[in-house]
């Protein structure tokens, strides 16, 4: 599965045909755990709180088998936690919209034949439907797999079509219950999501600015590196893959910060609430922008410049972050150009600058009660043709959903043909064994079929516990369901260890099993499973990772033409014009996603088993341009003599 990896010579680029590669699957670190991830436990008592309440209620009413279903809508709790409050209400709504439209497929399906081949291909449809459209929209962790557990259990669940309103109606009264829990927290810290996520992109920039601090800064390294050095958004050039990874990982945080800010709505009005989240906004916009200056002064593509603050130091990145996160906004200091460009942002997003005393004293509003979010009419529109094209025809995606799709089907089969009891562990282990490349496969497979070993092993040693009594059962299914979130960001082999102990657990939910049974069961759907989605990643292979990455390379260069024009259009003597502020802001932002999204195919495509070739060299100059233009739009401007210095700039307290 090898063959040579020789990157050919400038003189014969343009003539190489392309080629394929074959690239070898990793044997190392599969298995190595990580720290936990930031905000755990969220989530993880997000589902336990809305899954325990219908639990429950039912156990004491007598009907725990009818847990099945209020378990579909307690689950929607995992999702949607790094969202602001009203964004989370949206992506919530769609979250159960979705959980319920597949339980009620399976539902109906199960009512309607008794053919196993029938139900494991729509449970196979259905999983691959869902990891497209989870991979499309970005929902995010958990995914997909959620999704296709659900439906794919509904699929085998005894079922009468008379009873399925009624089943459907605990499966929404259990995602009720599951976004009151997700949008309690609100009561407490109203503005915790946009907060907590600028906090991580400052730790991410700490990361990065210790790192410069620790090599001697970036004069160094442009010393050392010259033009084949990179800053701004991670590019590889002369920086190690080490500081490569953790400048790309800066800049996402980064990046994500500011689409989390700009999803927080904040009108420009008189009122005193709106005022004070306005300023928490503009507070939050304040330490983006000198997270990204850090960014870009790490790299040797800054351009001199004084018109900015000195660069914060790694330690001063933590000390706002600790303040973050304990919910208070710490002071900020701007350069002129900055505060230019921000306050040219603002005013262009309001029509009118900000609100005076005078006017707040009268109860008038100077900007007609205009939210940021003018334009979130078009951004929605936008949102949802990236959608369509994302599903449409020639999408990067079809490979994968093809996979699903075939791996999910053929394991299934496979497993019914073997006469084992629940062939739908086949279909959701497949589906969940399924990743972004051929690589990421691999390692999930891995990983998989040793957690779910060991996991077998421990629902032996406690299932006798729970036949004790129901309330055993449920409570220990409680704190499985907490144990899968609490070390599922270590690695995901850790995860699947408590989320096959929980899984085995519901499954007794309605009946008692006999042990060995499921366990034997279990284990020849993980193997079968993981066997078969291994196997169709390496077949069906995604010829089309290397098309993303020509469409990336292509975007990068708009983005970064259309952001010189703006910065030649600037007065020479420095300012914004009319604006300015704005279109920068916006030329800044597009640029990085632009970027973000470049490293990201390229990333996907090298971790393909078998890919068409692609000139590495194109990739890595493209990056190189963008990233001196995003040095430029972020250090832009030599300050003018009217220009006042840097000062602080008071933040008020939140209320």
């Amino acid at each position: 599965m090898t063959s040579p990896n020789t990157a050919p010579t400038p003189s014969t680029t343009a003539r190489r045909p392309p080629v394929v590669r074959a690239r070898p699957l990793p044997l190392t670190g599969l298995l190595r755990l990580r720290p936990s991830a930031d905000g755990w436990h969220r989530p993880a008592l997000s589902v336990v709180v809305a899954a325990a309440i219908p639990n429950l209620a039912l156990l004491a009413s007598g009907r725990l088998e009818l847990a099945v279903y209020t378990s579909a809508g307690s689950l929607c709790a995992l999702f949607a936690h790094g969202l602001p409050y009203r964004a989370r209400t949206r992506v919530l709504a769609w979250v159960i919209a979705g959980m319920l439209a597949g339980v009620a497929v399976g539902l109906v399906t199960a009512a309607l034949t008794e053919s196993v081949v029938i139900r494991i291909t729509v449970a196979a449809l259905l999983a691959a439907a869902q990891k497209t459209v989870c991979e499309a929209t970005r929902i995010g962790p958990p995914g997909s797999v959620i999704f296709t557990f659900v439906s794919s259990s509904c699929l085998f669940l005894p079922q009468r079509l008379d009873q399925i309103p009624f089943h459907l109606a605990l499966g929404l009264v259990g995602a009720a219950i599951s976004w009151l829990v997700c949008m309690a927290p609100w009561l407490l810290r109203p503005r915790g999501p946009e907060r907590v996520a600028t906090a991580r992109a400052l730790e991410a920039t700490a990361r990065v600015a210790a790192a410069t601090e620790a090599s001697g800064g970036a004069a160094a390294r442009c010393a050392g590196g010259g033009a084949n050095a990179t800053g701004g958004t991670g590019g590889t050039g002369g920086d190690t893959p080490e500081r490569a990874r953790a400048r790309h990982a800066a800049a996402t945080a980064v990046h994500a910060a500011w689409q989390t800010v700009f999803r927080v709505p904040a009108r420009n009005t008189a009122r005193a609430r709106d005022r004070r989240a306005l300023e928490d906004r503009r507070a939050l916009e304040r330490l983006l922008l000198r997270a990204e200056t850090v960014l870009v002064a790490a790299g040797p593509d800054a351009p001199a410049t004084d018109d900015h603050a000195p660069a914060p130091r790694a330690t001063e990145l933590l000390a706002w972050a600790r303040e973050l996160r304990r919910d208070r906004l710490p002071r900020v200091a701007l350069g002129g150009a900055e505060l230019a460009e921000l306050t040219g942002a603002e005013e262009d997003a309001f029509g009118q600058p900000r609100p005076t005393e005078r006017n707040a004293r009268r109860g008038r509003s100077t900007g007609r009660g205009r939210s940021t979010g003018r334009g979130r009419g078009t951004a929605r529109a936008g949102a949802w043709r990236d959608l369509a094209r994302a599903l449409g025809p020639g999408s990067h995606l079809s490979p994968i959903g093809a996979r699903v799709a075939v791996g999910g089907l053929l394991a299934g089969l496979v497993s019914a043909a073997a006469g084992v009891g629940h062939p739908f562990w086949a279909v959701v282990t497949a589906a969940a064994v399924f990743q972004a490349n051929t690589t990421l496969t691999w390692q999930r497979s891995v990983q998989r079929v040793t957690g779910n070993l060991v996991g077998l092993l421990v629902f032996s040693a406690v299932a006798p516990l729970t036949h004790t009594s129901p309330w055993a059962l449920v409570l220990a299914t409680l704190v499985f369901q907490f144990g899968a979130e609490a070390t599922i960001t270590r690695n995901y082999w850790l995860g699947s260890v408590s989320v096959t102990a929980m899984a085995l657990l519901m499954a007794q939910f309605a009946a008692r099993q006999p042990v060995g049974t499921l366990v034997l069961d279990r284990w020849l759907d993980t193997c079968v499973g993981a066997a078969f989605g291994l196997l169709c990643s390496i077949a069906v292979t995604n010829r089309r990772a290397t098309d993303r990455i020509r469409r990336a390379v292509d975007a990068v260069g708009a983005q970064r033409r259309r952001a010189e024009d703006l910065l030649d259009a600037l007065p020479e003597g420095g300012g914004l014009p009319g604006g300015g502020g704005a279109d920068l802001a916006d030329a800044r932002l597009r640029l990085r996603a632009a970027l973000i999204e470049l490293r990201e195919a390229a990333d996907v495509s090298a971790g393909e088993w078998w890919q068409r070739w692609i000139d590495p060299e194109e990739v890595l100059r493209a990056e190189r341009a963008g990233h001196r233009v995003l040095a430029r739009l972020v250090l832009p401007r030599p300050r003018p003599s009217h220009t006042a210095p840097p000062s602080q700039l008071p933040v008020p307290s939140p209320s």
